[in-house]
C-alpha cells in the first residue's frame, strides 16, 4: 500500500480529478494549501490598490493505493497538472505500513 501526496496549482485540480476518475481513483483527500518557492507569489490589484500575496495558492491531494497502480497514478498527476512553468508542483510517495479502519476494526487492504 502506498501514499501519494501531490501539491497542484490550484487552477489544476478539476482536470487532475477528472483524469485521476478516469483512471479509476474516485476517492481522495484535498485541501487548500499555500506556499511559496521559487516562484513567489503575484501582487494582486483590486479596486485600484496593489496587494503582494506573497503566496501562490495551492491545493495538496492525499491518495492511499494499491502498489500496482503507482506509476499510472503519478503519470497521470505529472501529465495533468503540468505547464511546464516553474511552480507547478510536487509529488511523493510514502509506504503504509498499516491501516485501520475505525467503524469495522478491519485493517490493510480491506480498510482501504
Amino acid at each position: 500500500m502506498k501514499k501519494i501526496e501531490a501539491i497542484i496549482r490550484a487552477t489544476k485540480f478539476e482536470s487532475l480529478k477528472e483524469e485521476l476518475s478516469k483512471i479509476n481513483i474516485n476517492f481522495f483527500t484535498y485541501y487548500e494549501v499555500r506556499g511559496f518557492g521559487i516562484e513567489k507569489g503575484k501582487p494582486i490589484s483590486y479596486r485600484g490598490a496593489v496587494y503582494d500575496m506573497g503566496y501562490i495558492a495551492r491545493y495538496k491531494i492525499e491518495l492511499l493505493i494499491d502498489d500496482s497502480k503507482v506509476d499510472e497514478v503519478m503519470t497521470c498527476i505529472a501529465n495533468t497538472a503540468r505547464t511546464g512553468q516553474v511552480g507547478d508542483g510536487k509529488v511523493f510517495v510514502y509506504d503504509i505500513e498499516k491501516i485501520i479502519r475505525i467503524r469495522t476494526g478491519e485493517s490493510d487492504e480491506k480498510a482501504v
